[in-house]
């Protein structure tokens, strides 16, 4: 049986750890932020930042006074996580803060957290603006059930390999992109999830906040003409169920077994796992594959 971790501010005593505070930040306009923020990282001892330079910034405008800054980002999360849970142990209070929004979305704070509660620290959060959050429910697009996938990845074989995975899911999606990459990421979208309604969010909050809503198609006639410009989210609309069935159905109609396990291979699956797989495809067992296949040999 598992051991299950409460946490609560009534099970915290006198000599205890500290806290882990997870802050959010303004992701754009600096009214984003709080008052609970303001308060938390004037009274927290220690700030973690992605981006010490940018939260001193932050400190200034809210005139919070100067206290120790540690770096935390991708690149030191290995060294710097451990070394701010020996602190927070010691007792104390440390407050993460991302350069934008609410740490541990698409940033390594996930990881801090894990640390965090492994430790047995308490782990708060300091709720305030989400950059996806905002897109979507500005997009008209059903807000009932969503998918949050962050960055793509930068290959164009794993983008279509992580879209191919998302054709059947139910609910909105919704995407962070780059102004250099967010044409390309459409185009392969419409390729791999057909002319889809979106909405395209960016400089979300910002004086030059702006939305673009329409299919796939007009989005890329309209980037054409204007080119992008600021940090974007895609919110993107799910296929019908229809759709769904069809685009499972259709691929491997003209294949053999034979052919239609190899194609799996070829994605790097083994013998076992293509042939899993092929019978999950046409709705059979994997003994009826394996079966078949000895048959034709």
């Amino acid at each position: 049986m598992r051991n299950i971790v409460q946490q609560s501010y009534a099970t915290r005593d006198e000599g205890s750890p500290g806290s882990l505070y997870l802050v959010a930040t303004p992701i754009g306009n600096l009214e984003d932020m709080t008052y609970r923020a303001v308060r938390i990282l004037q009274e927290c001892d220690i700030i973690a930042a992605e981006d010490t330079r940018q939260s001193r910034k932050l400190l200034t405008h809210f005139e919070i006074p100067s206290k120790p800054m540690f770096s935390y980002h991708e690149h030191n999360k290995a060294a710097s996580g451990p070394e701010i849970i020996r602190y927070i142990i010691e007792g104390k209070n440390v407050a993460l803060v991302s350069d934008a929004g609410l740490p541990a979305i698409s940033d390594p704070g996930t990881d801090l957290v894990s640390l965090a509660i492994e430790a047995g620290i308490s782990v708060i959060p300091i709720p305030g603006a989400n950059a996806a959050l905002s897109a979507l429910i500005v997009s008209g697009l059903p807000t009932e059930r969503f998918t949050f996938i962050g960055f793509l990845p930068r290959e164009r074989k794993d983008i279509v390999e992580q879209l191919q995975a998302l054709q059947s899911a139910q609910g909105t999606l919704l995407f962070y992109e780059s102004p250099h990459r967010v044409k390309k990421t459409l185009e392969i979208l419409q390729e791999v999830l057909g002319n889809r309604k979106v909405t395209l969010a960016r400089e979300l909050t910002k004086r030059y906040e702006e939305f673009l809503r329409g299919s796939v198609t007009e989005c890329l006639e309209w980037l054409t003409e204007h080119p992008p410009l600021g940090e974007y989210c895609l919110v993107v609309e799910a296929g019908s169920a229809e759709e769904e069935l069809r685009e499972k159905n259709a691929w491997w109609q003209e294949l053999s077994l034979e052919e239609h396990v190899e194609h799996y291979e070829r994605k790097g699956l083994s013998r076992k796992d293509a042939m899993k797989k092929t019978a999950g495809d046409r709705g059979v067992s994997k003994r009826d594959i394996y079966n078949a296949l000895l048959a034709d040999s």
